[in-house]
């Protein structure tokens, strides 16, 4: 059951608010979830992997961490190796690095075709806190997050931005460690402490708490507020329109 709102954090009152992208603030998740669906389906039928790739194993296995991490990460839970490879491994090369490029090539084609827009809740949310002057950034394990913010039309609003080319560059580990939270905070110039991290992913909730995040909104969208509470989240919301709705608007 989500926290009312009475419960929740004051984010205006924060040194600087954290965001993950995917499944926080627009629905590429569903767009990423249909992707890996499509690439896993064709190599379990092909490779004769059981048990069948179901959504639970996105949460469980892939959601939150970087693409390759995740590859890596939902074979190993069958009990199945390959070949890590390299990260310019052609789309159809039967490599971690290959298959993960074949999600990303599936991933790109749709969000071309389709576009974005930022959830409702969430675009009011950081259009508030702009306009209150919380410093604001987004920490995703994603390689496609420049181009998804632009694409939402939502890029100015983070003046730092760690995601997965960053995390590859410097060397972060994957969520659910804490190195990317950690290098958000420190680029955004905000005490973890004093700050707060949002995040829709079991993994992001456990990297941003390793990270000594003590808020951590969990964003409800599917992994489930229990698992989230277990990870690191402090407080769940479904959506982050809770932290722009007057509750007695609606009593």
């Amino acid at each position: 059951m989500p926290d009312t709102l009475p419960e929740l954090p004051d984010l205006f009152r924060a040194e600087g608010v954290l965001f993950d992208l995917d499944g926080v603030l627009t629905p590429t998740a569903e767009v990423h979830m249909s992707a890996w669906r499509a690439v896993f389906d064709d190599v379990f039928a092909r490779w004769g992997i059981e048990p069948p790739y179901t959504d639970a194993d996105y949460f469980d296995f892939v959601d939150g961490k970087k693409r390759y991490d995740g590859v890596a990460s939902l074979l190993q839970s069958r009990n199945v190796e390959v070949p890590w490879g390299e990260v310019d491994d052609d789309p159809a090369e039967e490599t971690v690095c290959g298959i993960g490029n074949r999600k990303n090539a599936a991933f790109a084609a749709s969000l071309r075709s389709t576009g974005i827009a930022p959830f409702p809740g969430s675009l009011a949310l950081i259009e508030n806190l702009r306009a209150a002057g919380v410093p604001l950034g987004v920490v995703s394990s994603s390689k496609n997050a420049e181009e998804v913010l632009a694409a939402a039309g939502i890029r100015d609003f983070f003046t730092v931005v760690v995601d997965g080319v960053v995390a590859e560059r410097d060397g972060l580990a994957s969520k659910p460690a804490p190195d990317m939270f950690r290098e958000g905070a420190r680029a955004l110039g905000v005490d973890p402490a004093t700050s707060v991290a949002v995040e829709d992913a079991t993994s992001g909730a456990a990297s941003a708490a390793a990270a000594g995040f003590a808020t951590v909104v969990g964003v409800d969208r599917g992994a489930g507020a229990d698992a989230l509470r277990a990870s690191g989240a402090t407080h769940i919301v479904d959506d982050l329109a809770e932290f722009t709705t007057d509750p007695t608007e609606t009593a």
